[in-house]
């Protein structure tokens, strides 16, 4: 599964050819959870309420990236790195 980023302890990768919606997976000491990526809320899993605001807010800046990532992902081609939340 291809790390696309990685800030403060929370990693974000993408599995290629995962199922719709298009989604990234976040993962944060032990907990994970999957954040859809057009409406930036958790399908499935948690994670700690501070991680979670920091990652909805990274996702609303790079949506645009990410939506080309999974478009990337379903064509399993390399996917680009995102910059980190600094």
């Amino acid at each position: 599964m291809p790390e696309v980023s990685l800030f403060y302890g929370i990693r974000i990768t993408m599995f290629y050819s995962d199922h719709n919606p298009p989604h990234f997976h976040a993962e944060y000491a032990g907990n994970k959870a999957l954040v859809d990526i057009q409406g930036g809320y958790v399908i499935r899993g948690a994670l700690p309420s501070r991680q979670l605001k920091l990652i909805l807010a990274w996702c609303e800046l790079h949506r645009d990236e990410l939506m080309q990532n999974w478009e990337l992902s379903k064509d399993a081609k390399p996917l680009n790195r995102i910059a980190p939340l600094a």
